[in-house]
């Protein structure tokens, strides 16, 4: 009996653009990303794109202490993994081979 098939890592055009605002922006909340992506990405699916990006290992996300004074809840802040980035560069890398008008 064969064992469990290599698991093929794919990049949706959402998660392709949260890779690319979290390599410009750094650290980013979720309605950041949102707000930075002119609006590309939805409020309403950008938690589960995260969360299907955080269970791939392309993101990795933490809780932010509750802003002082304010009274609010604490933020989850999400940041690109080794494995995150290296799949950005690879999909643009591969993009602009087949192409070649992106890369100008």
């Amino acid at each position: 009996m064969p064992g469990p098939r290599p698991r093929l890592l794919t990049l949706s055009p959402k998660e392709l653009l949260v890779l690319e605002l979290l390599l410009r922006h750094q650290d980013l909340y979720g309605l950041q990303l949102v707000a930075a992506s002119r609006r590309r990405l939805k409020r309403g699916t950008v938690y589960v794109t995260l969360g299907r990006m955080e269970e791939k290992g392309y993101i990795t996300s933490k809780l932010d202490a509750p802003p002082s004074g304010t009274g609010g809840l604490p933020r989850r802040i999400y940041a690109l993994t080794t494995l995150g980035r290296r799949m950005f560069m690879a999909w643009t890398s591969g993009a602009k081979q087949l192409v070649p008008e992106l890369g100008r």
